[in-house]
């Protein structure tokens, strides 16, 4: 026995010496790289996630443009956006979770495209949804780290000056639809939008580019008119068919945010807001039962903004707009004729008459939702529906008609209501602030890099909820 114990020990011995014990240090179910395609699909998600979710620590834009009202915890409703740390969360999303992978993913193409062609079209397709992604985060905040941002290195980026950022968002997207090649090779399946369609990357990015052009039209004027004509020239969406959405699916964990939030969460937190409903009622809109389902009297009613509103007695989002595999729309046809409406209206060269894009953009949404061209006919007869008759200003009229087709799509009907300045949104009751045209910079910028953070402030004008910013000059 004692023999075979010292043969052993040389044996167990050496093989201790030659094994690998890093390998200890690889975990099984995590893999040790990340192929560009699965970042981008994951950065992709990301976004479309935080611009649909319902969920009041990150996306209260429903409740703040009076489409939605709470039923008990009514904090946000009157724009109390700190008690949940709602900047940061919104902030730490954009910057993390989606720039962070476009990013990664751009660096990662560098090394598993192998193929030129194809990898320019995947870098642009990327570029442009970093753009996209960049609109938002400016017209929440205003001024913010850009030029020196998502840099691991620097630890305390400054903050770029808004409208300097938002001319250089117009030229990358420039670049980005000069770079697009139709019949080369692109994302494919790991694009959940077009499945890597270059034709409609490219619709896309000029339309893109529209929007852009709009959002600063009372900012830079000159700027805003020379890429607006410049994307309708280069052919921005003409159909519904050309609408960007995220098809999300009945499985978890790809279903639509509003499901998981409140029917996978069973919440009954929110109502119809009274604001929303009051104006489609008083409009006979055949949207009402398309966006909201019936009242206990079999009508349409909404809570009071700001006030708790039991759940049982007001109209809820309709059924469709909860369900598991409702899309994510992040631009669309109806959004493209508005802005055609508004250029028109601008007096820029853009094709048609304000009128004519006009009622195109309120029969886009109709049918978008599932109306009637009949219906939407019907609709725009109206004398304060249609636009040689309504009543106001070519603001006025775009204003509260995008507002309405802008339901359940909270962050843009903010911008536009911002900028526009219509429709009119009383202040919540009890509110606890002015009518908020910005977020608050994140309380992390002011423990990590408050220097920086102070000095955007100062540039801006405070940094207070009722700051405007540079595309809100009215």
């Amino acid at each position: 026995m004692k023999k075979i114990i010292v043969l052993l020990v040389p044996i167990l011995f050496a093989m201790g010496c030659t094994k690998d014990l890093s390998t200890l240090n690889n975990d099984p179910k995590k893999p040790l790289s990340v192929t560009s395609a699965s970042l981008f699909t994951q950065a992709q998600h990301n976004l479309v996630d935080i611009l649909t979710s319902a969920n009041v620590n990150r996306n209260i834009f429903r409740l703040i443009e009076q489409q939605w009202q709470e039923t008990t915890y009514i904090d946000e409703s009157q724009y109390d956006i700190t008690t949940r740390p709602i900047p940061d969360n919104l902030w730490n999303i954009f910057y993390r979770d989606v720039l962070n992978n476009f990013e990664a993913s751009r660096t990662t193409m560098a090394v598993d495209v192998t193929d030129a062609a194809q990898r320019q079209n995947e870098i642009a397709i990327l570029d442009i949804m970093e753009v996209y992604t960049w609109h938002y985060i400016v017209t929440t905040y205003g001024n913010v780290p850009y030029s020196n941002a998502l840099n691991i290195d620097n630890t305390f980026p400054k903050y770029d000056d808004a409208l300097t950022i938002y001319t250089d968002l117009l030229k990358r997207l420039d670049a980005d639809i000069t770079a697009l090649t139709i019949g080369k090779g692109s994302l494919g399946n790991a694009d959940a939008i077009y499945a890597g369609d270059v034709t409609q990357w490219k619709k896309f990015a000029n339309s893109l580019k529209l929007k852009l052009a709009i959002t600063v039209s009372d900012a830079s004027p000159a700027l805003a008119k020379t890429a607006a004509e410049s994307a309708v020239a280069s052919g921005v969406f003409i159909a519904n068919t050309d609408n960007a959405k995220f098809p999300y699916v009945s499985a978890t964990p790809n279903t639509n945010p509003v499901w998981v939030d409140l029917i996978q969460s069973g919440r009954l937190d929110f109502v119809a807001a009274s604001t929303i409903i009051d104006k489609m009622n008083a409009l006979t809109d055949p949207r009402l039962p398309l966006y909201f389902t019936k009242d206990p009297t079999g009508g349409y009613s909404g809570g009071t903004p700001g006030v708790s509103s039991a759940y049982p007695n007001f109209s809820h989002t309709a059924i469709t707009t909860t369900a598991p595999a409702f899309p994510g729309n992040i631009l669309d046809y109806s959004e493209v004729q508005f802005l055609l409406a508004e250029a028109s209206a601008r007096g820029y060269n853009v094709g048609s008459t304000a009128a004519v894009y006009y009622s195109n953009a309120i029969t886009a949404s109709i049918l978008d939702w599932g109306g009637t061209a009949a219906s939407a006919a019907t609709y725009l007869a109206q004398p304060n529906v249609a636009y040689v008759t309504a009543s106001g200003d070519y603001k006025e009229k775009i204003g509260t008609q995008k507002w309405i087709a802008f339901y359940n799509r909270g962050i843009d009907a903010w911008v536009d209501q911002r900028r526009l300045d219509f429709p009119v949104l009383d202040p919540a009751e009890d509110a606890q602030s002015g009518f908020p045209v910005r977020l608050t910079y994140p309380v992390k910028e002011q423990n990590v890099n408050n220097t920086n953070r102070l000095a955007a402030a100062a540039a801006i004008g405070g940094d207070a909820v009722e700051t405007k910013l540079f595309f809100d000059k009215f």
